[in-house]
This record gives structure tokens, sequence and C-alpha cells, in this order.
């Protein structure tokens, strides 16, 4: 199979969407708008709960994940995750149902 398509770009890899994402495997830059599509996914396919893997670090990550989290249609609400969970290392996010979003929180 090749990983490139018939213009010669890299092809977009697939991801099985799961109740979690771990985002250390995308580079920094790419972790507002990689949530933003997973959260659409993760919604489409029905969870109602996902928790995001972003590390605890320096806190920059977190920060930009939250951010872009509380400005989602999507996002019912989002917390610490339980410790066994990952902790401050990662956020457990509620999903409103496809359909009932609403530009308030």
């Amino acid at each position: 199979m090749k990983d490139t398509d018939d213009s010669g770009r890299k092809k977009p890899h697939r991801i099985p969407i799961e109740d979690s994402i771990d985002l250390h495997a995308f580079a920094p830059k790419e972790a507002v708008s990689v949530v933003a599509d997973y959260l659409e996914e993760a919604a489409r396919v029905g969870y109602s709960e996902v928790r995001i893997i972003h590390g605890r670090g320096t806190g920059v990550r977190r920060q930009a994940v939250r951010a872009a989290l509380a400005r989602h249609p999507l996002v019912a609400a989002f917390a610490d995750a339980p410790p066994q969970a990952g902790g401050w290392g990662a956020t457990v996010v509620r999903l409103r149902r496809s359909g009932t979003a609403t530009s308030g929180r």
C-alpha cells in the first residue's frame, strides 16, 4: 500500500476511534486540531464520554486542549481524569448527544 496519493502528497493515517486518545503521538502544534477531529468522530460513533491524554509536562498542551474543549459545541463538561486514569495528565470529556450542541455551556 502506498503512503502517498496520486499527486504525491502523504496520505492521512486512519486511526480507529476509541474512548481515549493519547496526544503524545502528535506534534504539539497539531493537538488542538486533532482533539477537534477526535471529538467529532467520537460523538459520531456514539461515545458519551472520552479521555484525552495530554500528559503532565509544563501544562502548555493541557491548557491548549482545555481552551479548545471550552469552545467546542459537542463538549458538555470536562475535568481531570481520576488518578488511576491519568489524573491531571488526562482530561475526561462528557459529550453532548449529536444534534444537541449549543453555543452555551
